[in-house]
């Protein structure tokens, strides 16, 4: 039996959203979806993008993993569940941007500062997966990360770090060369509810107004 509480919410759903929303998903079921980003977040329940971008079904593609990294392109990987959803995103719906969203008190992030952190699991999967910040760890130590916490500095420049990964796709690479896609970063303060976005010429995160 599913827990009571997600009971209650899809009673909820179907009495209010669903109502209210009943013939945008009957088309996106007969149409299709043709969301116009990506956003690749993070699995923090606290970090929703549908919640922190308002926005409706079909409007977003999103693809989540621990503290919103993407590795390195690599196509020889067996399990690649972000890139397949990259690839999904990228080639098959045509998206026209791509959004790296981090946020503020990231666990994946703060694990991977923890000196001599015990594995979770002996599979220690979380710590493999974290080696993908190694690159922005270094990145954390220049000026421009300047004023932040330790963590915030790598919750930040870990974004940046993504978006070269994203660049290490072909598809990617090329469809961005050709101006028909576009990256961005942006970084969520949970506490706040506040945005900050990405300045690709400064490097810098400036405050959404």
């Amino acid at each position: 039996m599913l827990p009571e509480a997600l009971i209650e919410g899809h009673r909820r759903f179907r009495a209010g959203k669903l109502e209210h929303e009943r013939e945008r998903y009957q088309q996106l079921a007969e149409s299709g979806q043709r969301p116009e980003a990506m956003i690749i977040g993070c699995c923090d329940s606290r970090a929703v993008p549908e919640t922190i971008f308002d926005s409706r079904p079909g409007e977003i593609f999103v693809a989540r993993n621990v503290a919103n990294l993407v590795p390195p392109y690599s196509p020889e990987g067996e399990y690649a569940g972000t890139s397949s959803a990259l690839e999904f995103a990228v080639q098959a719906l045509r998206v026209q941007h791509i959004v790296v969203l981090g946020h503020g008190r990231c666990g994946g992030i703060a694990a991977y500062l923890k000196e001599n952190a015990e594995p979770l699991s002996p599979g220690d999967f979380i710590g493999k997966w974290m080696t993908l910040a190694d690159r922005a760890a270094a990145r954390a130590e220049t000026p421009e990360y300047a004023g932040y916490s330790p963590q915030g500095r790598l919750e930040r420049a870990s974004i940046v770090s993504s978006i070269e990964n994203l660049r290490t796709f072909p598809c990617v690479k090329i469809l961005e060369e050709r101006g028909k896609l576009t990256l961005h970063g942006a970084w969520f303060d949970i506490s706040e509810g506040a945005l900050e976005i990405l300045d690709p010429q400064t490097g810098r995160f400036e405050p959404l107004p």
